[in-house]
């Protein structure tokens, strides 16, 4: 159930970057409306994640999972019905907030419910899930573009189908014990644990305590280096990606490549390759070395590519799939390191500020890109991509925890790197 709201929120996210050049061409938009409307889902993102996660520590996980979904269906369904930018624009704005809240629930969700042996696998899994969405709404598109006269609002509005059956899906979700034992109601919680939840864990669940809290909690001097980190760590890889996949078949045209459409579909398979590496990395080789050396490999990747553009097609293209595997590695943690890092009380408000600060560095991302490929050039901005990537490994290097095989209230209390 969790994995099939990921699988959405990439799916709702993948599907404007295979029709934006149609959407360009029906509506004549300018860079800066092509830069809003790819960047739209992502600034929703920005205010329903820490909404979502704070309604979430509040009222409960539960609750708040299922009204995700109802505002996916919602939003899906309106997209049949698009006639101009600015509806577009705001209909993806809702969606996006509706996903800016599913990160802030399902993950912590997910986290209070795993066993530590399988945690990190099992929230990695969701990555995978997120780009599966990502890679079928891309190839729908693609198919669809390519063979069949289909207006680019029923391309969009496929994504209503997955929503309805999530819905349904959804609405048999227990609570989270350890949210219920936050909140002092102790024999819920156990009752439910014994049900879900493994000896290891339900003996870990007696450490949650009862401790108030505010959003503003995830600031204090005990929390403060685990949210810096895992926004700088979430910004860092999800802001070259967004960028460059949204607008992968442009970019890939423009370095040379006369198939662009069919290169980012490669990319994006690529991406779920690496993903899936990293699913089955994670609890043998532990979070820091999946999370740290992708980083320096996608800024090597990138200004190689920037150094090289227009040289050869064949070095572009492998640049860029190893930049995809790569980038797709690393940001599979970012569905494991929110969870982890934050006791239960903040588990929903910290993972929801980092989503908003990740997307605001992804929207930015996506609105910039093609303004500053029109007045700078392929090559400066993927210079800039690459400098991402830099900060992002050299940030990762001092504050990344490894939290592998730990029950999650010692993996919450983890916060310096080894």
């Amino acid at each position: 159930m969790i994995g099939g709201g990921m699988f959405i929120d990439g799916f709702i996210l993948g599907g404007i970057g295979v029709v934006m050049p149609a959407i360009t061409q029906e509506l004549q938009l300018s860079a800066a409306w092509q830069g809003l409307i790819g960047a739209s889902a992502l600034i929703g993102i920005f205010f329903g994640g820490p909404l979502g996660g704070y309604l979430a520590d509040k009222v409960g996980r539960r609750p708040m999972f299922i009204c995700t979904l109802a505002l996916f269906l919602i939003g899906s369904a309106a997209q049949f019905f698009i006639a101009d930018e600015w509806s577009l624009f705001l209909v993806r704005l809702l969606m996006g907030m509706a996903i800016g809240a599913d990160y802030a629930i399902g993950w912590p969700l997910l986290a209070e419910f795993a066993p530590a042996r399988l945690r990190g696998k099992l929230l990695a899994v969701q990555e995978v899930a997120w780009y599966v969405g990502y890679l079928a709404s891309y190839a729908v598109g693609y198919a669809f573009a390519g063979s069949f006269a289909i207006d680019w609002q029923i391309i969009l509005g496929l994504s209503t189908i997955p929503s309805a059956i999530v819905f349904l899906m959804r609405l048999s979700i227990p609570e989270s014990p350890r949210w219920l034992m936050s909140k002092g109601r102790s024999r819920e919680a156990e009752e439910l644990a014994s049900l879900y939840m493994s000896e290891e864990e339900q003996r870990d669940l007696k450490e949650e305590k009862v401790r108030k809290a505010s959003f503003g909690s995830i600031f204090s001097a005990e929390h403060i280096r685990s949210t810096t980190f895992v926004c700088v760590f979430w910004i860092c890889n999800v802001t070259p990606y967004f960028a460059i996949a949204t607008f992968a078949p442009v970019v890939l045209t423009q370095l040379g490549l006369k198939d662009g459409l069919t290169g980012a579909l490669a990319l994006n398979g690529v991406v779920v390759l690496g993903s899936v590496a990293s699913v089955l990395l994670i609890e043998r080789v532990g979070r820091r070395k999946l999370a740290i050396p992708p980083f320096w490999i996608s800024a090597a990747a990138l200004v190689t590519v920037a150094l090289f553009a227009g040289a050869s097609a064949t070095v572009v293209i492998l640049c860029f799939l190893a930049f995809s595997f790569f980038n797709a590695v690393s940001t599979a943690l970012t569905a494991v390191y929110p969870g982890e890092v934050f006791p239960t009380e903040i588990r929903g408000s910290g993972v929801g500020f980092a989503t908003a600060a990740s997307r605001v560095g992804a929207a930015v991302g996506t609105f910039v890109l093609p303004v500053s490929m029109e007045n700078l050039g392929v090559s400066a901005t993927l210079m800039f991509a690459a400098a991402i990537s830099v900060i992002g490994g050299v940030v990762s290097h001092f504050l990344a925890p490894e939290t592998k095989g730990l029950v999650l209230s010692a993996a919450s209390g983890s916060s310096t790197g080894n």
